[in-house]
């Protein structure tokens, strides 16, 4: 079985809303709000590394897919499959992309041959689905030092059962990296 990460930048009070842009009042807390160092990023490197397929939701695929392609910091998530959960897309522009229409395609495809991880990056509503399914296996977390009050949360109230520590580290500009197992 291949293991799926959900991956986000994470607030201090939990708000993964509009970390890059898009449309809270604060979008794009993650480099506007915090000064940048390379190391609290390297995470991000060794996912795109260890991933064998990208699993997004609808919104997060309209926002990535016509700016990651001419990325090259984003050249591996290009190349490698990619699964949109989605009940309304029906024709993805962005190369080997597809369409999953349930939860249960997204059980089938973990259970399924492949290698690597399953990377949900952003997708909060969906990253919210998959653990109520179980389906989530691991979060990496950087938790960034803003506050933003409101917007989208990762774990909005809902249980998320036992999560084991099993990697931290603090970063000089105040993100701190968690990653966490789901113990069931």
């Amino acid at each position: 079985m291949r293991t799926l990460i959900v991956t986000e930048f994470i607030t201090l009070d939990g708000v993964v809303d509009s970390p890059g842009g898009g449309d809270h009042p604060r979008a794009g807390w993650t480099f506007k709000e915090v000064p940048f160092v390379e190391e609290a990023y390297q995470i991000k490197g060794t996912e795109q590394e260890e991933a064998g397929a990208l699993l997004i939701g609808r919104q997060s695929y309209d926002e990535f897919a016509p700016i990651w392609p001419k990325m090259d910091e984003f050249a591996e998530y290009n190349a490698m499959p990619k699964y949109v959960v989605s009940t309304t897309l029906t024709d993805p522009e962005w190369n080997n992309t597809s369409v999953l229409r349930s939860l249960d395609e997204v059980a089938a495809l973990k259970e399924g041959d492949g290698e690597g991880t399953i990377l949900v990056h952003g997708s909060a509503t969906l990253a919210q689905a998959l653990a109520e399914a179980g389906l989530v296996d691991r979060y990496h977390l950087l938790q960034f030092p803003v506050t933003l009050g409101e917007g989208k949360r990762l774990f909005n109230g809902r249980e998320q059962g036992k999560l084991k520590l099993v990697e931290f580290e603090a970063y000089s500009n105040g993100v701190v990296k968690y990653v966490y197992d789901v113990e069931r």
